[in-house]
């Protein structure tokens, strides 16, 4: 009797096991699908995605914007304190300046709206 209460027992909860795995795994593939929608919209409002990378390099700007995909990057001049952390992952608009570049790698824009990305 007691064989046949633990062979129920294991089934019972095995059963539950799988099942919860199949929940998890729409849960996450529903996430995910939120998760391209906001960012299509992101996009299609004109947003870039972006990392805000830092270097104390002589001559290198200290802040840039670099372009998530590619090795673009911006030199946004008027880039706000809260902003100012390496590895910040951002959406941003931007307008370019014609000015003369601050530092090599990065043309010189004007940031003008930025979020932080949620990643």
């Amino acid at each position: 009797m007691t064989l046949l209460k633990f062979s129920f027992g294991f089934l019972f909860f095995f059963a539950i096991a799988c099942n919860s795995s199949k929940e998890t795994t729409q849960d996450t593939t529903e996430m995910n699908s939120v998760k391209q929608q906001d960012e299509q919209k992101m996009m299609d409002a004109g947003f870039k995605k972006g990392v805000v990378v830092y270097s104390n390099a002589e001559g290198d700007c200290p802040y840039t914007i670099k372009l998530e995909e590619g090795d673009t990057y911006y030199d946004p001049i008027n880039l706000e304190e809260n902003y100012k952390t390496d590895g910040e992952k951002v959406w941003f608009q931007f307008n370019p300046l014609r000015r003369m570049n601050r530092c090599v790698k990065a043309n010189p824009v004007y940031v003008s709206k930025i979020k932080k990305r949620a990643e």
